[in-house]
Formats: structure tokens, C-alpha cells, sequence
């Protein structure tokens, strides 16, 4: 997946990471896009509009009422000939003005007048990242339909350590390569299990888990998006089916299990999220179990092992697992990516605070044999995007490799 031919116009707002944007430029050129930048007031402190042009090849766009510029009615020109808005780094000042409509300079006209796609790469203070203002203006710029790249999480200019941070410019170019994968797995068949099972014990009662099915959702979301043919078996949620996606209800690991070896004879990529239980009832219990003595003792047997059926095929699809993980994250998800024979596994700590289980956002740390990548906290909608460039990479790998 490449950028070749991407027209990206690049909106550059007044944060410290400024000074990191001629090199995303050259990184995008050097992806075979053309670039042409738009430099806020605020932004021109921080870095100069002669090093973009150098680097871009184009002249710099500063200004809403460019005499020269509004003779041809510049600005309509320039939002029409983009196919990706990137802004980078937006700062919680520009996120309000794109959140609430406002136009009072050229970035936030544009904006207003593209139909290209929009990325935002967010670069602030922890502190007003996690404002409820700029959450507010998030989520409203998630309902827009704007894709959010971050922000990263560590040491920021001020001293503060959080999340707020811009992306690497690799990291922010990988992931645009990533969602302008429309039709890039065209004629794939994917298929993707998500949420929780449920082991019955009686016929009022049974086991489960707190999976939401959220992460595997988006994976199905993203899937289709970018033109694979989805087959989604979901545990009992409530979520809504993806437009496009095939989807198969099941309840307990038995069930899950069928409809995955019935699904997966002719897919080319196996995508297993869901949590599933390890462990089911030995004898379900006709009645309600009725309360009597102070302890009750019950048999489990192990559950069919879904992941370990799916890579045993001879000629199976490309399998790729998920280990929820409460301690030694990467060498549990190391261990199984092994003893499973699994061709990528990604892992997540459910420890983390306001990520995982029953959360809309969640990280991911991706092993394969030859290597690995951590995915930073965000949006699991931009988080699956992200997981299946990579995904896409080691399917065409192995492929070319075999």
C-alpha cells in the first residue's frame, strides 16, 4: 500500500510539533504523494514557509484573502483538488473551530469546503487533551466522520507526561497508507469473531466475560471498507451488524466453534477477537440449581481450542490472534502466537486504564515471527484500521514468501 498519486493537502496548526512537519512532508513525497500545505498564523512561529515549500515543491497557502489567490477563487480550487485533508498537529484550539463549523482562517474554510478525507493528528497538553471541552469536540469530529491518527502518549514539551504527544511522522504516514487501502483486500474473504461466550450451567445461570465485542466489530467495519467480503460470528452483543458484513450469532465456545470451521474452508484471512471460554460445564443442569449448602462445587471441561483448529488446517487462511493479557502482556502473547502456530497475535493489557473490555478505545501490542509493533491508544475504529495495514503486510509476505 502505497500514496502514490495522493493529492494531501496538509493543514499545519500552532503546536511545538511544527518543527516536525517538513519531515512529514518529505515522508509523503517520498510515498509518491503530492503535497501542498497550508500554514495557520500561529503555526508560522514555529516553522518557516520557506523549508515546506523546499521540501513540498509547492508554494505555501497562508492566507483566506490572498488577492492573487481569491482571483480564481483560490481557496474553493485548492479544497476541491485534495483527496486527503491531513491536519498535523491540530491543537485543541483548531479540533473547536473544525468541531463547531467556525472559518475564520484558510484551514478552517478548507475544512468547511472539501470533500476530501479528513485526519487529524491531535498535538496538545495532556491536561487539555482530557479536557471535557476537547472530548466533547472529539466526539463530534468522530460523528463528522474524521479520522483521528493519536495522539501518542509520553513526555511532552511542557514537562508533562500523557497523552497529547503528535505522532511520529512515520507512525502518521503508516497509518494514512493504511486507510487509503480502499480495495485492497478486494476479493479476500476475512473472516472475524468478536465478543463473549456464554457456558450455560443451568437454565437461568451461566458463565461469560466482560467482552463488549467492540474491537472486533471495527475490524469487520474496517474490512469491508477496504472491499474484503466479511463473514463477522458474534458472541451474544448488542451491537449493531456492519453494513456489507455477513453475520453469524452464536452463544457458547461449542457454537463458536462450528460456525468458525463451517466459515473458514474458504477464507484467505482469520481474524480471531473474540473471548472465548476456556472452560465449559461438564454436566448442565437441567433445573435451576437450587440454593442449599454453603459451598457448591462444579466440573468444567476444556472448550474446543478455536485458534489452534483454524492454524492445524493444512491449507488454512492466514490466522491472527488475540491475547487479553493481566500481566507479562508480550510473553503470554509470544508464547501463544507460538504453541498456536499463529501467523500474528494482538495483544492487549486489560489493566489499563480506559482501555479494553467494554471501553470504545484500546492499544495493541502485534507480534510475528520476524518482529513486532505496538499500536498506541486510540479510537478502536482507527485502531482496526491500523491492525489490518499491518495484517495486509503479513498476508502479502507470506504469500510472496511461501
Amino acid at each position: 500500500m502505497t500514496l502514490a498519486n495522493k493529492k494531501i493537502l496538509l493543514g499545519i496548526t500552532g503546536g511545538i510539533a511544527a518543527y516536525k512537519t517538513p519531515d512529514l512532508v518529505r515522508k509523503l513525497t517520498a510515498q509518491g504523494a503530492e503535497v501542498r500545505v497550508v500554514l495557520t498564523q500561529s503555526a508560522a512561529e514555529f516553522v518557516s514557509p520557506l523549508s515546506l515549500q523546499a521540501v513540498s515543491g509547492n508554494p505555501v497557502h497562508q492566507h483566506l484573502l490572498d488577492p492573487d489567490a481569491e482571483a480564481a477563487m483560490g481557496h474553493i480550487e485548492l479544497a476541491k483538488w485534495a483527496d486527503i485533508l491531513l491536519i498535523a498537529p491540530a491543537t485543541a484550539n483548531c479540533m473547536a473551530k473544525l468541531a463547531n463549523g467556525l472559518a475564520d482562517d484558510l484551514l478552517s474554510t478548507l475544512f468547511l469546503a472539501t470533500t476530501a478525507k479528513v485526519f487529524v493528528a491531535p498535538a496538545m497538553n495532556q491536561q487539555m487533551w482530557k479536557a471535557a471541552a476537547t472530548q466533547r469536540n472529539l466526539s463530534t469530529l468522530h460523528w463528522m466522520g474524521v479520522t483521528l491518527l493519536g495522539p501518542d502518549s509520553g513526555e511532552q514539551a511542557c514537562g508533562d507526561i500523557g497523552a497529547g504527544r503528535m505522532l511520529d511522522p512515520l507512525d502518521i504516514v503508516g497509518q494514512l497508507t493504511t486507510s487509503s487501502a480502499a480495495g485492497q483486500f478486494a476479493g479476500k474473504h476475512i473472516v472475524i469473531t468478536a465478543g463473549p461466550t456464554r457456558e450455560a450451567l443451568d437454565p437461568v445461570r451461566y458463565i461469560s466475560n466482560h467482552s463488549s465485542g467492540k474491537m472486533g466489530f471495527a475490524i469487520a467495519e474496517a474490512a469491508r471498507a477496504a472491499g474484503a467480503s466479511v463473514t463477522l460470528i458474534a458472541g451474544p452483543v448488542t451491537l449493531p451488524t456492519p453494513a456489507g458484513c455477513t453475520r453469524v450469532d452464536v452463544l457458547s465456545a461449542k457454537d463458536m466453534h462450528e460456525a468458525c470451521m463451517a466459515a473458514v474452508g474458504d477464507a484467505d484471512i482469520f481474524i480471531a477477537t473474540a473471548a472465548v471460554a476456556d472452560y465449559r460445564a461438564q454436566d448442565v443442569q437441567s433445573q435451576k440449581i437450587k440454593k442449599s449448602n454453603d459451598e457448591l462445587t462444579l466440573t468444567f471441561v476444556k472448550n474446543p481450542d478455536i485458534l489452534a483448529s483454524v492454524s492445524a488446517l493444512s491449507s488454512g487462511p492466514f490466522t491472527v490472534g488475540f491475547a487479553a493479557e493481566s500481566t507479562n502482556v508480550a510473553d503470554y502473547a509470544r508464547d501463544k502466537l507460538k504453541r498456536k502456530n499463529l501467523d500474528m497475535i494482538a495483544a492487549n493489557d486489560i489493566t489499563a486504564s480506559g482501555l479494553g473490555f467494554n471501553s470504545d478505545n484500546n492499544a495493541l501490542h502485534v507480534f510475528w515471527a520476524q518482529g513486532d509493533k505496538q499500536l498506541s491508544a486510540k479510537p478502536k475504529k482507527d485502531l482496526a484500521t491500523e491492525l489490518l495495514g499491518i495484517v495486509l503486510e503479513r498476508y502479502q509476505y507470506k504469500n510472496n514468501n511461501a
